[in-house]
């Protein structure tokens, strides 16, 4: 437990009675007294504040870094507007995904990118061993990063920053709050309306304590989440994506630019562009990520089997928990494609017990991002 690092809020946590977990290397809070399920309805009716900084945060900038990094993603960044975010996916020869990523056009050929904490140090290392020397690549770790999340996320936001409003989903802004020097993007992990605000590491404190005066907003811990991106279709790498499972068989084809697919201007050139070009002209995969929806309030969860009628394994269950927003169980699975089809029933081997689950669309809620 010794070698695990602490964020800049590690403190504040421990302060506000946080219960904390060894999390992708950092000691990091699972849940608050309020608890897991109040924390995930506090994001979905108020406003919850998550601290996200063991993620990491990294600058590009030189000679067209847009360029550069659009050869490792399969995603159009040569053409991301200034000031726009997009998400994106790191693949591997073999067409499976190696990590997801938020990209930002911050202008003036800079480019802004957040990776996962668990695969931060292996993100870095490839960006830099195919990177042209003539592009820089700069570690932001003397920042910290939170995200405010729900509906009341932009009152809070708009009486510090009231240029807020304005912003869209996935727009994203450099300014000045209370005489600190924040980024703002409005996204967020939870499928809610909110924010995301990297901040230097010596005012976090300050600042997310500022955000906690307000009668609107609690701190939320890894838990709800977890509960709450799952609710809302949203993968977790290393759980509903790995290095094995490409984006065609993972359903996020909508993350694959139509100008890097075959017949656009700019297609290909990623890594495992042929496998993946392929499965998506030609259908020529097995297996499909799905979402499933439970009838008991059994949870179903990772590591679950999932069978067929006749009790034959046909898939496992990557990610699973019991909606509190919904009120029922709710998952992600791997399933043999001719399973895939919307209501198709198939069975959670639970304790040995067949529980019946519904093939069901995703997200299981109403996404709720501001678009203007």
């Amino acid at each position: 437990m010794t070698d695990l690092k602490k964020t800049p809020l590690h403190s504040l946590h421990v302060e506000l009675g946080a219960k904390m977990v060894p999390f992708a290397g950092f000691d990091m809070p699972v849940q608050y007294p309020l608890g897991v399920k109040a924390e995930h309805l506090q994001t979905r009716e108020k406003a919850g504040l998550f601290d996200v900084s063991h993620m990491g945060q990294v600058r590009l900038t030189g000679n067209n870094p847009a360029k550069a990094l659009e050869a490792l993603v399969p995603v159009d960044i040569i053409d991301l507007p200034e000031k726009k975010q997009r998400y994106a996916l790191f693949t591997n020869e073999q067409g499976g995904v190696m990590d997801d990523l938020m990209v930002t056009n911050e202008g003036n050929d800079s480019l802004y990118v957040v990776v996962n904490a668990a695969c931060k140090d292996q993100d870095i290392a490839h960006m830099k061993a195919n990177l042209p020397e003539d592009v820089q690549l700069e570690v932001l770790d003397d920042r910290a990063l939170v995200a405010i999340q729900g509906p009341e996320a932009k009152t809070v936001m708009a009486r510090f920053a009231p240029e807020t409003e304005k912003m869209v989903f996935m727009d994203s802004v450099h300014m000045t709050i209370e005489g600190v020097d924040v980024y703002i993007s409005r996204s967020g992990y939870t499928g809610e309306d909110g924010f995301e605000i990297s901040i230097p590491e010596a005012d976090a404190d300050k600042f997310c304590r500022m955000l906690l005066e307000q009668p609107e907003v609690e701190f939320i811990g890894l838990g709800a989440r977890d509960s709450l991106r799952l609710e809302s279709g949203l993968c977790l790498y290393g759980h509903d994506l790995d290095t094995e499972t490409t984006p065609i068989e993972s359903s996020l084809i909508w993350a694959i630019s139509k100008i890097r697919r075959n017949g656009g201007d700019r297609a290909g050139g990623f890594p495992g562009a042929d496998k993946i070009l392929s499965q998506i002209e030609n259908k020529d995969f097995t297996r499909k990520r799905v979402g499933l929806m439970g009838s008991s309030r059994a949870p179903v969860r990772e590591g679950t089997e999932v069978v067929n009628s006749e009790g034959e394994k046909i898939g496992v269950v990557t990610s699973g928990t019991f909606g509190p927003t919904i009120g029922a169980p709710v998952a992600m699975a791997y399933v043999p494609t001719e399973y895939a089809a919307l209501e198709t029933e198939v069975f959670a081997l639970v304790r040995g017990k067949k529980l019946p689950m519904t093939v069901s669309r995703m997200p299981f809620i109403e996404q709720r991002y501001y678009r203007g």
